[in-house]
């Protein structure tokens, strides 16, 4: 049976759970399977956005994982990339 890992990471706290899986199992099951939404209760795994090493998942359900994967939860972003380069050049100026 594959070992994988669920990484979930906040400005004050990080994470990475390791999970004993059966094969085939998918990135949504290893998410809900390592009890990591119990760490950080934020974590909706239906909804979260998830990567395998910082590779973009598509479709979670679907995504079968490979002994060592390490499943990546990313938060949503506050401001977008580009306004906040922008914001920081205005208050060099």
């Amino acid at each position: 049976m594959p070992i994988v890992e669920v990484a979930y990471a906040r400005p004050d706290k990080q994470e990475i759970v390791a999970v004993t899986v059966p094969d085939g199992t998918t990135a949504l099951e290893a998410v809900k399977l390592s009890g990591i939404s119990g760490i950080f209760p934020e974590i909706d795994p239906d909804a979260i956005d998830m990567g395998i090493f910082g590779k973009v998942i598509k479709d979670p359900t679907a995504h079968q994982l490979r002994e060592g994967d390490r499943v990546e939860l990313y938060r949503p972003l506050k401001i977008d990339p580009k306004q906040a380069r922008l914001n920081r050049a205005k208050k060099k100026a």
